[in-house]
């Protein structure tokens, strides 16, 4: 069993964290949403709630064995949160599984690392991811190998997405 941490906040695309969550748990493995108070309730987009298992203030990279962003319009909040963007750059740099979908990849333009990696988003992110280094694809999920990032572009493309996590964990 792998335990992944889900940085996310209000206002992420519902099933954009729900439904990689159930095929990572479905799987075996454990969850841990995390957001700014532990306990506490985020919502998404269209009506999901979720309780917060862990404050950002509390997370450590080495209690986890891969990173999830989901996305929404809540990984351009994250990026204003300094404790965010250094959870995320260490995960990127730690060579740990990263997976980030639609506007999930945001978050890593500024961790100043976008120019080693490969990877998709939502249409209206890749030009940024694009201008900021990036080797950016339209595909429904880029496998980046060298830095374990899998990312895929839009709800339409989880079950692809799904698979690809899941299979990254075993």
């Amino acid at each position: 069993m792998s335990k992944v941490a889900a940085i996310v906040t209000s206002m992420y695309e519902d099933v954009e964290l729900t439904s990689p969550k159930k095929a990572l748990e479905d799987a075996g493995n454990q969850v841990d949403i995390i957001e700014n108070e532990a306990n506490g309730t985020i919502e998404g987009k269209h009506g999901d709630k979720q309780t917060v298992n862990k404050s950002i203030d509390d997370a450590k990279l080495e209690d986890y064995d891969a990173l999830l962003v989901p996305g929404g319009f809540s990984p351009d909040q994250l990026r204003a949160d300094d404790r965010y963007i250094n959870f995320a750059k260490q995960f990127l740099l730690s060579g740990k599984p990263v997976f980030a979908i639609c506007h999930g990849p945001q978050l890593f333009i500024q961790t100043g690392l976008v120019s080693e990696l490969t990877l998709t988003s939502y249409v209206t992110v890749m030009p940024d991811l694009y201008y900021a280094g990036g080797n950016v694809k339209d595909e429904p999920v880029v496998i980046d190998e060298k830095h374990n990032l899998i990312t895929s572009r839009t709800p339409d493309d989880l079950d692809y997405f799904n698979k690809a996590i899941v299979d990254a964990l075993k």
